[in-house]
């Protein structure tokens, strides 16, 4: 518990340097995917244990985009499961059909503002032309 206090008190420290929030954020939900792969493991990280039901596999970098601003997170791999946090749910319909429609304007040549008065226009925040460029990258590649 003291090297908790410590860490987030070095880190306040260091808030004018960085995005204090959005490290708090990166740092928290850091903390909850160890608790709950410690959970589904039935052991600690490191704990030799009889009832363990799993084991820890490495990292694997996801990137995660919040309104505190875009992360990299280190999600934990499990070796005989697949370990997904609920935050991070694959992509969900609503969130695929934007992405179809943002790919037919790009395709179709609609400039980025454009779709970004479209994407308003659906009910959402916008979308920055990076963000576009992204969404359309597997198109590029094609």
């Amino acid at each position: 518990m003291t090297e908790d206090r410590m860490a987030l008190l070095a880190m306040a420290e260091k808030a004018g340097e960085t995005d204090f929030l959005r490290d708090l954020v990166r740092e928290v939900v850091q903390e909850l995917m160890e608790a709950e792969v410690d959970s589904r493991c039935g052991a600690e990280r490191h704990e030799r244990n009889a009832e363990r039901t799993d084991h820890r596999n490495g990292y694997r970098s996801r990137r995660w985009d919040t309104r505190v601003g875009s992360m990299e997170l280190s999600i934990p791999r499990l070796r005989n499961a697949s370990y997904l946090p609920g935050f991070l749910e694959p992509r969900r319909a609503a969130e695929q059909a934007l992405t179809a429609v943002v790919q037919e304007a790009y395709i179709q040549g609609v400039s980025t503002r454009s779709v970004d008065d479209l994407v308003r226009a659906a009910g959402m925040t916008g979308i920055s032309s990076s963000q576009v460029s992204r969404l359309c990258q597997s198109i590029d590649e094609r």
